[in-house]
């Protein structure tokens, strides 16, 4: 008899309080009443599913998919994991979406206005379907740090925000993904609103040289947890893991 997987309580301690005026626009954003859970209708809970065939063969490759004329400016590095359940069992076909700043911290967006200059080459946006096993992967530029408008000197640790579809739209999650060594980690207020250190832990891709490319890219592993004890924070299910 197969044996049945171990059921992890909600733990809604896991995830920062939505109100946290260290972070200011928490202040607005954060709920001021209790929380009201409702029905869902069929097609919030059903679909839509991706295929392989919906997707370019460069959509998994921002290096070459927003190029126009050359190679865009920066590191280059590969970024790689798997999504899991928390069991640790594999999440396959689901689709994952990323974007993120060029190499001088710039998005490719008309409400980005920081002095840092645009890349031509670098459209900043990517998508790709975990396989069999969960495994994903994605060529890209490391991103560069940039200030915010927070505090007088407040600048966003270098990241790539993660997007993951699961089986339909109520079951998206929102994350982001920071760089092991990042000395901008720990001054970041909005990394300072989790209060678990091991939770910014799982945040933090380690540099992993054994998937690198030599003489040309180095690689950072981020497996992404959907629930349980290691699960990875998602920015948007702050009511709860």
């Amino acid at each position: 008899m197969e044996r049945t997987a171990e059921f992890y309580q909600r733990d809604r301690d896991l995830h920062p309080p939505a109100f946290t005026p260290g972070y200011k626009t928490s202040v607005l954003r954060s709920p001021q009443k209790a929380l009201l859970s409702l029905q869902h209708s069929l097609s919030e809970a059903t679909g839509p599913v991706f295929d392989q065939h919906e997707l370019d063969p460069l959509d998994n490759d921002l290096i070459s998919n927003g190029a126009v004329d050359g190679d865009p400016i920066g590191p280059r590095i590969i970024v790689h994991g798997r999504v899991l359940d928390e069991n640790g069992r594999p999440v396959p076909h689901t689709l994952i979406e990323v974007w993120q700043a060029n190499a001088g911290g710039r998005y490719r967006h008309v409400n980005d206005n920081y002095v840092a200059a645009l890349d031509p080459n670098f459209g900043g946006c990517g998508r790709c379907l975990s396989d069999a096993d969960g495994y994903y992967f994605f060529r890209t530029i490391q991103p560069g740090p940039y200030p915010w408008r927070n505090r007088v000197n407040d600048w966003r640790p270098a990241h790539i925000h993660f997007s993951i579809f699961g089986p339909a739209f109520i079951t998206r999650l929102i994350t982001q993904m920071y760089f092991e060594g990042d000395p901008l980690i720990p001054l970041c207020p909005i990394v300072n609103t989790i209060l678990d250190a091991g939770a910014i832990d799982r945040l933090i891709a380690p540099l992993d040289m054994n998937a690198g490319l030599p003489l040309d890219m180095r690689a950072y592993r981020f497996d992404i947890v959907l629930r349980g004890r290691r699960q990875t924070l998602f920015e948007n299910k702050l009511e709860g893991s």
